[in-house]
């Protein structure tokens, strides 16, 4: 998780993407693939740093489907997962999804809106085989959040 969250903040220092980070740990904490958020600087409203950290560790693996050719698969992410990347968890093939700061920090300290998720959106998660772990380093995560929407940052 620490290191998500140093990735999400060396995003906002560089002026280079959203204060969001996300890193795929394979088995023994060994790093596959980190992604940060490039919405602004790629054009496109996919470049999520959940989805960078996955579109980068598919490709390392080539697997669409990470767990397939690796187990257990984490993956850190220094904000919950909005709408978007909740969906790209599922498919993407992940056995544990660990979180920094809730979604609602994020709408609190930010001008982003996260979407909607379904009511019982960790229990969906787990029935699907992913184990969920949230708040961690919650106030470290929150932190960065707090620095970029005091920054007036660009909506990346």
């Amino acid at each position: 998780m620490a290191l998500a969250i140093d990735l999400s903040r060396r995003n906002i220092e560089a002026r280079s993407g959203g204060p969001f980070g996300a890193v795929v740990f394979g088995p023994d904490h060994r790093v596959v693939a980190a992604g940060v958020n490039r919405v602004v600087p790629h054009t496109t409203s996919l470049a999520h740093a959940e989805n960078m950290a996955y579109m980068l560790a598919q490709q390392r693996l080539q697997t669409p489907r990470l767990n397939d050719v690796l187990a257990p698969v984490t993956l850190a992410s220094s904000s919950q997962p909005c709408c978007q990347c909740y969906g790209a968890t599922i498919w993407a093939g992940i056995d544990r999804l660990l979180i920094g700061a809730r979604a609602e920090d994020v709408m609190e300290l930010t001008e982003f809106d996260e979407g909607p998720l379904p009511a019982d959106w960790i229990g969906e998660l787990e029935r699907r085989g992913i184990a969920v772990r949230r708040d961690l380093l919650r106030d470290e995560a929150r932190a960065v959040l707090r620095a970029y929407g005091e920054s007036g940052g660009e909506r990346y």
